[in-house]
């Protein structure tokens, strides 16, 4: 059986995503997150069969990514995710709690890029994109996964009972396994690359 060989336009975003999250990944737990994940990608997995999709709440894409960074690699990510985004299949959150803004189900989206139904269909890794409207405050959540965020906005983002704070452009946070975290819009769209770490079974 041939390898998998995984296109141009994708390889260039693994490349730069993987870049700029390394250059700010925020200790020692998620910079090991990370070289796990990219030792994960350096096999590519088969495309998903289905066409990309979107939702009306992604009409806030081209705001969301016209922010100004403070690094060419951002710059970078940003160009080739604009590549490969017609291939995302937005979906909403399936589940919710009452710590969700009243906007949230039609004000929020997320695209698996490589894991359960992305466009690499895989299971080792979850590897996508959240974009919330203005306003709107994602719900409260927690996963088994360890997971990393790189951040292109101003939103804010929330761990455990700590109180919310803001990463800034190009910043990034991690989340322990089972730590409750959640994230909230300002008066511009939030958007917010998330890098999850799943564990094999044994």
């Amino acid at each position: 059986m041939q390898p998998v060989q995984r296109d141009a336009a994708l390889q260039s975003f693994t490349d730069a995503a993987l870049g700029a999250f390394v250059e700010v990944a925020p200790g020692p737990e998620a910079r090991a997150s990370l070289r796990r994940i990219a030792v994960a990608l350096a096999t590519p997995a088969p495309k998903r069969g289905s066409p990309g999709s979107r939702l009306p709440v992604c009409a806030q894409l081209d705001a969301a990514l016209a922010v100004a960074t403070p690094r060419a690699s951002l710059d970078r990510v940003i160009q080739t995710f604009r590549a490969i985004e017609p291939e995302l299949e937005w979906v909403r959150r399936a589940s919710y709690d009452e710590t969700a803004s009243a906007n949230f189900v039609d004000g929020h989206a997320n695209a698996m890029i490589f894991g359960p139904g992305g466009i690499e269909d895989r299971h080792d890794i979850s590897f996508g994109a959240s974009l919330l409207a203005p306003r709107v405050r994602y719900t409260d959540h927690s996963h088994a996964p360890e997971e990393t965020y790189l951040v292109l906005s101003d939103g804010a983002f929330r761990q455990g009972d700590g109180d919310w704070f803001t990463p800034g452009v190009g910043g990034s946070l991690y989340n322990t396994p089972f730590i409750t975290h959640a994230m909230r819009s300002a008066d511009t769209p939030l958007f917010a690359f998330w890098a999850l770490w799943v564990q094999p079974q044994a």
